[in-house]
Protein backbone atom coordinates (compact mmCIF):
# COMPACT_ATOMS: atom_id res chain seq x y z
CA UNK A 1 0.00 0.00 0.00
CA UNK A 2 2.85 2.42 1.18
CA UNK A 3 4.67 1.62 -1.77
CA UNK A 4 1.46 2.22 -4.31
CA UNK A 5 1.28 5.57 -2.29
CA UNK A 6 4.83 6.81 -3.46
CA UNK A 7 4.00 5.53 -7.30
CA UNK A 8 0.86 7.26 -7.15
CA UNK A 9 2.27 10.82 -5.58
CA UNK A 10 5.27 10.47 -8.18
CA UNK A 11 3.21 9.94 -10.96
CA UNK A 12 1.39 12.83 -9.96
CA UNK A 13 4.49 15.03 -9.82
CA UNK A 14 5.60 14.28 -12.97
CA UNK A 15 2.33 14.83 -14.69
CA UNK A 16 2.04 17.97 -13.23
CA UNK A 17 5.85 19.08 -14.04
CA UNK A 18 5.01 18.21 -17.62
CA UNK A 19 1.75 20.26 -17.57
CA UNK A 20 3.85 23.24 -16.42
CA UNK A 21 6.17 23.23 -18.87
CA UNK A 22 3.48 22.78 -21.68
CA UNK A 23 1.62 25.72 -19.93
CA UNK A 24 4.63 27.79 -19.88
CA UNK A 25 5.16 27.29 -23.34
CA UNK A 26 1.66 28.52 -24.11
CA UNK A 27 0.64 31.20 -21.55
CA UNK A 28 4.16 31.94 -19.85
CA UNK A 29 4.39 31.76 -16.19
CA UNK A 30 0.86 31.79 -14.35
CA UNK A 31 0.85 33.90 -10.89
CA UNK A 32 -0.47 31.24 -8.26
CA UNK A 33 -0.32 31.45 -4.92
CA UNK A 34 3.38 29.58 -3.19
CA UNK A 35 5.12 29.68 -0.34
CA UNK A 36 6.70 33.21 -0.79
CA UNK A 37 2.56 34.38 -0.83
CA UNK A 38 2.27 32.68 2.52
CA UNK A 39 5.13 34.67 4.08
CA UNK A 40 4.43 37.72 2.90
CA UNK A 41 2.29 39.23 5.67
CA UNK A 42 5.09 38.18 8.12
CA UNK A 43 7.67 39.67 5.99
CA UNK A 44 5.91 42.63 5.28
CA UNK A 45 5.37 43.00 9.67
CA UNK A 46 8.77 42.80 9.67
CA UNK A 47 9.98 45.17 7.44
CA UNK A 48 12.10 42.41 5.46
CA UNK A 49 11.09 43.47 1.84
CA UNK A 50 12.62 47.38 2.90
CA UNK A 51 16.05 45.97 4.56
CA UNK A 52 17.10 42.98 2.29
CA UNK A 53 14.90 43.46 -1.26
CA UNK A 54 15.99 46.62 -2.34
CA UNK A 55 17.33 46.95 -6.07
CA UNK A 56 17.33 44.42 -8.72
CA UNK A 57 16.63 41.01 -7.88
CA UNK A 58 16.45 37.42 -9.07
CA UNK A 59 13.55 34.80 -7.59
CA UNK A 60 15.19 31.36 -8.36
CA UNK A 61 12.82 28.49 -8.60
CA UNK A 62 10.04 31.43 -8.82
CA UNK A 63 7.41 29.30 -10.23
CA UNK A 64 5.00 32.60 -11.36
CA UNK A 65 5.15 33.55 -7.22
CA UNK A 66 8.15 36.24 -7.05
CA UNK A 67 9.20 37.21 -3.75
CA UNK A 68 8.80 41.07 -5.37
CA UNK A 69 8.07 43.29 -8.03
CA UNK A 70 11.59 44.02 -8.54
CA UNK A 71 13.17 40.76 -8.35
CA UNK A 72 13.74 38.42 -12.28
CA UNK A 73 12.28 35.25 -12.53
CA UNK A 74 14.51 32.34 -13.12
CA UNK A 75 12.82 28.44 -13.76
CA UNK A 76 13.52 25.36 -14.98
CA UNK A 77 12.85 26.95 -18.50
CA UNK A 78 16.09 29.39 -18.29
CA UNK A 79 18.17 26.53 -17.67
CA UNK A 80 19.58 24.35 -14.54
CA UNK A 81 19.45 26.27 -11.55
CA UNK A 82 22.52 24.66 -9.81
CA UNK A 83 24.37 26.84 -12.38
CA UNK A 84 22.60 30.05 -13.80
CA UNK A 85 24.87 29.93 -16.81
CA UNK A 86 24.70 33.37 -18.49
CA UNK A 87 24.43 35.12 -15.52
CA UNK A 88 26.96 37.68 -15.09
CA UNK A 89 28.78 37.50 -11.71
CA UNK A 90 27.83 40.43 -9.44
CA UNK A 91 25.29 41.17 -11.42
CA UNK A 92 22.15 41.48 -8.18
CA UNK A 93 21.36 43.07 -5.42
CA UNK A 94 19.50 40.03 -3.48
CA UNK A 95 19.02 36.73 -4.48
CA UNK A 96 16.23 35.10 -3.50
CA UNK A 97 14.94 30.75 -3.74
CA UNK A 98 11.79 29.22 -2.08
CA UNK A 99 11.73 25.88 -2.15
CA UNK A 100 14.38 25.11 -4.93
CA UNK A 101 17.41 23.45 -2.98
CA UNK A 102 16.30 20.97 -2.07
CA UNK A 103 15.78 20.10 -5.54
CA UNK A 104 19.48 20.49 -6.24
CA UNK A 105 21.80 18.07 -6.83
CA UNK A 106 24.78 19.23 -5.35
CA UNK A 107 23.25 22.27 -2.90
CA UNK A 108 26.90 23.21 -2.73
CA UNK A 109 27.60 23.94 -6.19
CA UNK A 110 24.12 25.76 -6.02
CA UNK A 111 24.39 28.41 -3.17
CA UNK A 112 28.01 29.22 -4.77
CA UNK A 113 26.55 30.03 -8.18
CA UNK A 114 23.48 32.05 -6.54
CA UNK A 115 26.42 33.78 -4.33
CA UNK A 116 28.43 34.50 -7.47
CA UNK A 117 26.12 37.03 -8.85
CA UNK A 118 24.93 38.93 -5.72
CA UNK A 119 26.93 42.10 -5.58
CA UNK A 120 29.16 43.22 -2.90
CA UNK A 121 26.76 44.47 -0.20
CA UNK A 122 23.68 42.42 -1.65
CA UNK A 123 22.08 39.67 0.23
CA UNK A 124 20.97 35.99 -0.79
CA UNK A 125 18.12 34.99 1.18
CA UNK A 126 17.39 31.59 0.98
CA UNK A 127 13.77 30.09 2.33
CA UNK A 128 13.15 26.18 2.09
CA UNK A 129 11.19 23.30 3.68
CA UNK A 130 12.17 22.31 7.23
CA UNK A 131 12.29 18.66 7.50
CA UNK A 132 10.64 17.85 10.58
CA UNK A 133 7.57 20.32 10.16
CA UNK A 134 7.04 19.52 5.94
CA UNK A 135 8.40 16.24 5.33
CA UNK A 136 7.70 14.88 9.34
CA UNK A 137 10.01 11.59 8.46
CA UNK A 138 14.10 11.39 8.86
CA UNK A 139 14.71 9.46 5.53
CA UNK A 140 13.83 9.76 1.73
CA UNK A 141 11.96 10.13 -0.19
CA UNK A 142 9.60 13.10 0.34
CA UNK A 143 6.19 12.10 1.28
CA UNK A 144 4.79 14.90 -0.90
CA UNK A 145 7.24 15.65 -3.85
CA UNK A 146 9.10 13.12 -5.13
CA UNK A 147 11.78 15.17 -6.66
CA UNK A 148 13.20 16.40 -3.28
CA UNK A 149 16.97 15.17 -2.99
CA UNK A 150 17.93 16.17 -0.01
CA UNK A 151 15.97 17.30 3.65
CA UNK A 152 17.35 20.34 5.94
CA UNK A 153 17.00 21.18 9.85
CA UNK A 154 18.55 24.74 10.61
CA UNK A 155 21.52 23.46 12.05
CA UNK A 156 23.46 20.24 12.26
CA UNK A 157 23.48 17.77 9.25
CA UNK A 158 21.83 14.35 9.88
CA UNK A 159 23.50 12.33 7.07
CA UNK A 160 23.18 10.24 4.74
CA UNK A 161 19.60 12.29 3.84
CA UNK A 162 19.05 15.67 5.93
CA UNK A 163 21.85 18.44 5.82
CA UNK A 164 21.71 21.34 8.25
CA UNK A 165 21.48 25.09 6.33
CA UNK A 166 23.86 26.60 8.63
CA UNK A 167 26.51 23.97 7.68
CA UNK A 168 25.62 24.09 3.74
CA UNK A 169 26.06 27.82 3.81
CA UNK A 170 29.70 27.79 5.76
CA UNK A 171 30.71 24.94 3.35
CA UNK A 172 29.72 26.74 0.34
CA UNK A 173 30.86 30.47 0.31
CA UNK A 174 33.32 33.32 1.97
CA UNK A 175 33.31 36.55 2.73
CA UNK A 176 29.95 36.33 4.26
CA UNK A 177 27.38 38.03 7.24
CA UNK A 178 25.01 35.58 8.40
CA UNK A 179 22.36 38.24 9.21
CA UNK A 180 19.87 35.55 10.73
CA UNK A 181 19.33 32.06 10.52
CA UNK A 182 15.18 31.10 11.61
CA UNK A 183 11.96 28.66 11.74
CA UNK A 184 9.19 30.10 9.93
CA UNK A 185 6.22 28.30 11.21
CA UNK A 186 3.40 30.82 11.19
CA UNK A 187 0.24 29.22 10.75
CA UNK A 188 1.51 25.77 11.25
CA UNK A 189 -1.03 23.13 13.12
CA UNK A 190 -0.79 19.74 11.66
CA UNK A 191 1.22 17.59 13.19
CA UNK A 192 0.02 14.54 11.35
CA UNK A 193 2.45 13.17 9.06
CA UNK A 194 -0.17 11.80 7.28
CA UNK A 195 -1.50 15.03 6.52
CA UNK A 196 0.28 17.59 4.59
CA UNK A 197 0.95 20.46 6.46
CA UNK A 198 -0.45 23.96 6.80
CA UNK A 199 1.01 27.69 7.12
CA UNK A 200 4.72 28.29 6.81
CA UNK A 201 6.80 24.84 7.15
CA UNK A 202 10.18 26.44 6.18
CA UNK A 203 13.53 27.57 7.06
CA UNK A 204 14.96 31.24 6.32
CA UNK A 205 18.09 32.47 5.95
CA UNK A 206 19.84 35.88 4.92
CA UNK A 207 23.42 36.28 4.42
CA UNK A 208 24.61 39.58 3.36
CA UNK A 209 28.08 39.71 0.99
CA UNK A 210 30.72 41.72 2.45
CA UNK A 211 32.37 44.24 0.05
CA UNK A 212 36.02 42.99 -0.64
CA UNK A 213 38.29 45.00 0.82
Amino acid sequence: MKKLLLKSIDFTYRMVSRLRRLSYRIFGFVKYKGESHKARHRRLSEGFFEEFCSGNGLDIGFGGDPVSFNAEGWDFCHGDAQFLLGVPDHKYDFVYSSHCLEHMGNPFVALRNWWRVVKPGGYLIVYLPHRDLYEKRNQLPSRWNSDHKWFFLPEEDELPDTLGLRNVIARSITGYELIYLKVCDEGHTITDPSSHSNGEYSIEAVVKKLPVV
